[in-house]
Parts: C-alpha cells; sequence; structure tokens
C-alpha cells in the first residue's frame, strides 16, 4: 500500500482545521509545554515565557539537513525547519543563540506553509520540525495551508522530549515521526541543567505516549515513514553510570543513561529504533565555566560503557553518531 502521510486524512475531513483553530484558542493562556506560563501570546511579538514565544513562530533557518540519522537524511536531506526558542534551556545546549538567544526571523502561516513546500521541491524525503514544543499551534495553522497547497511529505516531530500530552493529543494523526531526546533519568540532574525537575517523569510520559501513537520505526527503502526514533546524548560521567535504574543517583553528572535505555527496551519494546549520540561538547553555558562537571568531551571508555549497557537491555536497532 503506497505511503500516505497522516495529516492527510485529517486534513480531508476538516479535523486539522479544528486541530489548528483549538491550538490557536490556548496561545490566550499558554500552557502548550510543562512549563505552563499561562502568558498571553496573543498580543506580542515576544512573550515572557520561558520560551519566549509569541503569536508568530521565529525561524532560524530552513534547509536540507545531511547531518540527520541517515534513515531520515537519505540522499535528498531531511527538511529541517529550525525553530528559536525552546522550552527547556539545557545549559549545555549546542545550539543556544537559536534555542535560548531567539536568533531568528518571525514568520507568518502562510510564509511557514511556503517553506514547507519549498522542502518538498528540493526533494527533501520529510519535514523535520526541529524544537517545535512552543509552536504547535503556529505548526497547525500553516499545516491547513501546506497541505491544502499539496504538501505531501512525513513529518518529523524533533523534540527535547518535554512535552505535555496536552499537547500530543492535538499531534495525534498528524505527526509520522516522533523523535524526542530522552536526556535525564534522575531529578537532580534535569534540575541543574535545565531547570526542569520534572523532565524524567515528563519525557517518560511523553514518550509512551508518542510510540502509542505512531508505533516502532517503520522504514521503507531505508527511510524512516512512521514511528518513533529516540536519541540519547552520552554526558560527561557516564563511565560511573550503574545499570540499575534505581541506583542511577549513584552515578556522575551523565547518570542514567543504563536506566534509560532499559526502561525503553521494558516499556517500548527491545525493537525500538534509539540513537546513541557521543557528540557531546561543551557549549552553551557550559562553555562560561558554570558547570565544571561537564566542561569535557566525553570519552572512548564512557561511550563504550554507554553502547555496552544498551546491548545488555537487549535493544535491537542501536544507532551511533
Amino acid at each position: 500500500m503506497p505511503f500516505q502521510a497522516a495529516y492527510l486524512e485529517l486534513h480531508r475531513t476538516g479535523e486539522l482545521q479544528r486541530r489548528a483553530e483549538r491550538a490557536l484558542a490556548r496561545l490566550g493562556d499558554c500552557a502548550f509545554c510543562p512549563r505552563a506560563c499561562h502568558v498571553d501570546r496573543t498580543q506580542v511579538k515576544a512573550s515572557s515565557s520561558v520560551c519566549q514565544g509569541g503569536r508568530w513562530a521565529v525561524v532560524n533557518s530552513a534547509f536540507a539537513h545531511f547531518g540527520e540519522e541517515s534513515c531520515l537524511r537519505g540522499k535528498r536531506g531531511s527538511g529541517t525547519i529550525f525553530f528559536a526558542g525552546c522550552n527547556l534551556h539545557c545549559a549545555f545546549c549546542q545550539n543556544w543563540e537559536i534555542s535560548c538567544g531567539g536568533e531568528g526571523g518571525e514568520i507568518t502561516a502562510e510564509e511557514l506553509a511556503a517553506l514547507m513546500l519549498r522542502l518538498q521541491e528540493e526533494g527533501c524525503h520529510n519535514v523535520n520540525f526541529v524544537s517545535p514544543s512552543h509552536v504547535v499551534a503556529q505548526i497547525l495553522e500553516a499545516l491547513v495551508i501546506a497541505a491544502g497547497q499539496g504538501l505531501r511529505l512525513p513529518l518529523v516531530y524533533n523534540s527535547g522530549g518535554y512535552d505535555s500530552l496536552a499537547n500530543l493529543e492535538l499531534l495525534d494523526g498528524v505527526i509520522d515521526i516522533y523523535m524526542p531526546d530522552f536526556k535525564f533519568w534522575e531529578s537532580a540532574q534535569a534540575r541543574r541543567y535545565c531547570d526542569a525537575p520534572d523532565y524524567p517523569e515528563i519525557a517518560r510520559q511523553a514518550i509512551r505516549e508518542m510510540h502509542r501513537q505512531v508505533g516502532p520505526l517503520t522504514l521503507d527503502g531505508g527511510i524512516a515513514r512512521r514511528g518513533l526514533l529516540l536519541r540519547h546524548l552520552v554526558m560527561p560521567g557516564e563511565a560511573t553510570t550503574p545499570a540499575d535504574a534505581t541506583a542511577a543517583s549513584a552515578g556522575g553528572p551523565g547518570a542514567g543513561t543504563a536506566a534509560i535505555l532499559n526502561w525503553v527496551a521494558r516499556e517500548l519494546g527491545r525493537d525500538t529504533y534509539v540513537n546513541l549520540m557521543a557528540q557531546y561538547h561543551p557549549a552553551g553555558r557550559v562553555r562560561h565555566g558554570e558547570f565544571p562537571e561537564i566542561d569535557s568531551l566525553i570519552s572512548q571508555h564512557e561511550f563504550r560503557r554507554a553502547l555496552e549497557a544498551a546491548r545488555q537491555a537487549g535493544l535491537s536497532r542501536l544507532d551511533r553518531q
């Protein structure tokens, strides 16, 4: 059966338009993410919310990205749209100027739809929304326009994992590929590096719901079509990470990799597609000396320990970057 992007059926029935209207109505008292700032984002360009989001999305760039996972980039690239602003503000963010500095320009729904269509015309395999958690309403609004003008590509929701169930309810049947991070197992690390002590539990709830909606990742000719692709960035300190989830707090700053991988295998299945990432480097606030315990690259030993934890968990679809 030929592939059809999930949102096309919702567009045909008018449900996509209704979802967009529901989402836009929530901007006046914004609780799109677990921060629940309750600010009015309808009257200002940039709000006092954590994400600094206003009525319109702010886009930093949109292009065919060849640095994503091979099943996303293929031969023609993943059509990434990088949104400025973020609801997490990780201290070590490698895109600090975009996520926290707000570098980019405001863009209307019509302009955002045009970006999606341009990426399709360029031959990209998908439209990849990077840091979308705070602009779900704007994405849905633009998607109605883009679908009406011929958009057919699968959609990738590329988030930090700090997503509310209310947000994900709006996206059920819209998103084809969820690609969340699962950053921290322990609240202490999430509090220190993101000021979000509830991140571990929120991420577990969100990732479960994403998996319920789309299931394991499915490929067609090596290209992702639908499903969950989970990312985990290995951080300094993983050499001391215990393999037992209940003992994870005994580890170093990056403790919890083994606990996360065991949870994924147990809760989502061993066929979950996991990208274990070794590309951590000091960035963001870490570069300014605020967090000396993670002001270094990870060692080969630390990454080998993380790979071994994945094997012990029984994960059968392991990528590495």
